[in-house]
């Protein structure tokens, strides 16, 4: 437990190593126009959002999932089918942001509510998505490998969210 805990922390602060400078270098343009500045940083959230950071999870997923050869070859094609629907998601939350820059400096009330609106559908798919294949997971791995694959999962998606989030100014 203590060897998965420490593995587990090991990993996420070597992802968010990899996740925040990509982002951070984006904003570093002091001498850039605030749209080259937005263009840049919009660049930077679809490197991280098409990216799904695929190969970093991929040594974090084998690391602690812990898997046998037989359920390795039961987990990856599960797991294929819902990076595949994940992405389809993540395309949708970038376009909000692609709006949302787009509208920052002249930002309505009901853009502001069509934005918001949508990153909640956004979320709630993400949400629907991953309990969906928590089932599968579930069904094929049993129920302590799928919650593992869970918390993984969520805590790489927290720190790819926690670095989108701090980036985009707040609405005025």
């Amino acid at each position: 437990m203590v060897r998965s805990t420490l593995c587990t922390a090991t990993f996420v602060v070597a992802l968010a190593a990899c996740i925040v400078p990509r982002v951070a270098l984006a904003q570093n343009t002091k001498l850039a126009s605030p749209e080259e500045t937005r263009e840049a940083n919009l660049r930077a959230y679809a490197e991280l959002l098409r990216s799904d950071i695929r190969a970093q999870k991929s040594a974090i997923l084998t690391e602690l999932m812990e898997f046998t050869e037989g359920d390795d070859a039961k987990f990856w094609p599960i797991y294929r089918e819902y990076e595949a629907e994940l992405v389809k998601i993540n395309d949708r939350r970038l376009a909000l942001i692609k709006e949302y820059a787009a509208n920052f400096a002249k930002m309505t009330d009901d853009v502001a509510d069509r934005l918001a609106r949508g990153a909640l559908d956004v979320e709630g798919r993400r949400n629907d998505l991953k309990l969906r294949y928590y089932e599968r997971f579930k069904s094929a791995l049993g129920a302590k490998s799928a919650a593992r694959f869970l918390q993984v999962e969520n805590q790489m998606l927290l720190l790819l969210d926690l670095q989108i989030a701090a980036s985009l100014p707040l609405v005025q």
